[in-house]
């Protein structure tokens, strides 16, 4: 079925310490552009931080530098088109199942993203290469197709949160739109990894304002304990409906997404960082599924204990969330909310933009770099700015079905999941690409399971969809 393309990896080099190979930073066929010093420059500051004297110190200002890959694909997982979701899932059934069903969800988008961290980290290649080149043309470029169709859809969702929040602060979202389009691909084209990381990092911490939000609500705590023992688990149309397996495939598809490996494996191998960075990393990792977790648990208490019950709470859009916020808690929740919709697109789009970026360099074995100028590495930056602009521009149309859109994403994103993560599990099972870092029995039987879980929500869906009334 796969075509194995081992010769594309060779020349390699040999990690004597560690018994095992590791593909080199640049093929020595390839020259190195200028601009990519600068990414040379940040990975001799972390060695100096890795060979410094071990004091609390030293070891604080590693553990910073190594920040960020983690957090920012988790916290960027919370985008606008998430914040809605998870919003539309408390109206609809309130304290129920959905808030502990974060528990395992935040373990699932582990298990996945720290998958990538090892192959980043040990091959120093990113995730569309990988596949390009191991397993040949035909499945590199059916892989990256998933990827730019995904991602342009879920920039549309993005660019959906910003316009409809425009609203609330009375600017239109004809200005809106394209200032948040030259804020993501300027910081895209013109800043270094380190500064646009750092920058995307401080966005995405506002990420966290829903969490406050949700506790100045005052939330039902007796209802939001009773989840957790199981109790007020209630699904109206029972476990096989069509609005409860849309909703349970959304969440789904809105904690873990084909574009989170492909942005958080590049970002790894951008960032400079080695096998012996894989613990750092995965701290760096958890530190972001923890937020993701209390952020989306903030966003469903809050709907669960102002808005469900409301008329078509299952098919709330952006705006009528904001409005029934505004109706049922006060205007200043309205505007905090309105505010962490616009934070969650504009991180999400800076994150997808990137990993648009990265995956046609590597495919195309362009020169890859966010420290590379953009006159020096134009094909690289194009693609990700077209995508952008296609879904800015189509959310600039005056009718554009902003609900279906949000929704259908989500569910889109967890029918692509399955196919990315086959070609993920291969990789990690590769032992000549990995050797000691390859997945352990455990790890691929899980793993195989959540392929499983994807296909049979994506079965399940399907069939009710098509056959409303046989279950």
């Amino acid at each position: 079925m796969f075509r194995s393309s081992r010769s594309a990896f060779a020349p390699e080099a040999v990690d004597t310490a560690k018994h095992h190979r590791v593909l080199p930073l640049v093929p020595p066929s390839l020259s190195v552009p200028e601009g990519l010093e600068t990414r040379l420059r940040d990975r001799l500051r972390i060695s100096r931080l890795r060979a410094a004297p071990r004091t609390f110190t030293n070891r604080l200002a590693l553990g910073l530098a190594l920040i960020g890959p983690g957090l920012l694909v988790m916290l960027g997982d919370n985008d606008a088109g998430g914040v809605v979701t998870y919003a539309q899932t408390g109206a609809t059934y309130g304290f129920s199942l959905f808030i502990p069903l974060l528990i395992p969800l935040g373990f699932i988008a582990y298990l996945v993203q720290e998958m990538t961290i090892r192959l980043g980290a040990v091959t120093r290649r990113g995730h569309a290469e990988m596949i390009w080149k191991r397993y040949g043309a035909f499945w590199g470029a059916f892989s990256l197709f998933d990827l730019v169709a995904a991602n342009v859809l879920t920039l549309m969702t993005e660019f959906i949160g910003i316009r409809v929040a425009s609203a609330v602060f009375g600017v239109s979202y004809l200005i809106t739109i394209p200032l948040a389009f030259a804020f993501i691909t300027g910081i895209l084209l013109f800043l270094k990894y380190h500064s646009w990381e750092r920058i995307s990092l401080f966005v995405a911490a506002l990420n966290l304002v829903f969490i406050p939000l949700a506790l100045c609500a005052h939330p039902d705590w007796g209802a939001l304990g009773h989840t957790f023992a199981g109790s007020g688990w209630v699904v109206p149309g029972g476990l096989l409906s069509a609005s409860f397996l849309i909703l349970v495939s959304a969440n789904i598809g809105t904690t873990i997404a084909p574009w989170q490996l492909f942005f958080q494996q590049s970002c790894v191998v951008d960032k400079g960082l080695l096998p012996q960075d894989i613990s750092a990393s995965r701290r760096d990792l958890m530190l972001g599924v923890v937020g993701m977790v209390l952020v989306a648990a903030a966003i469903i208490a809050l709907a669960a204990q102002y808005l469900h019950g409301l008329p078509n709470a299952s098919a709330l859009g952006d705006n009528d969330v904001l409005v029934a916020i505004g109706s049922h808690v006060s205007r200043a929740a309205m505007i905090i909310f309105a505010l962490g919709l616009v934070e969650a697109g504009l991180i999400a789009s800076i994150v997808i933009t990137a990993s648009t970026a990265w995956a046609v360099g590597e495919a195309f074995d362009l020169p890859r770099s966010l420290n590379l100028k953009p006159k020096q590495a134009l094909p690289f930056y194009a693609p990700a700015i077209l995508g952008t602009a296609i879904a800015a521009g189509v959310l600039m149309l005056p009718n554009v079905p902003v609900g279906f859109l949000n929704l259908t994403v989500q569910v889109i994103a967890t029918v692509f999941m399955p196919a990315a993560m086959l070609f993920l599990l291969m990789l990690l099972n590769d032992r000549e690409l990995l050797g000691e870092y390859v997945n352990s029995p455990l790890r691929n039987a899980l793993s195989i399971g959540v392929m499983v879980l994807l296909i049979v929500c994506n079965g399940l869906y399907g069939f009710v969809t098509v056959f409303p009334n046989v279950l």
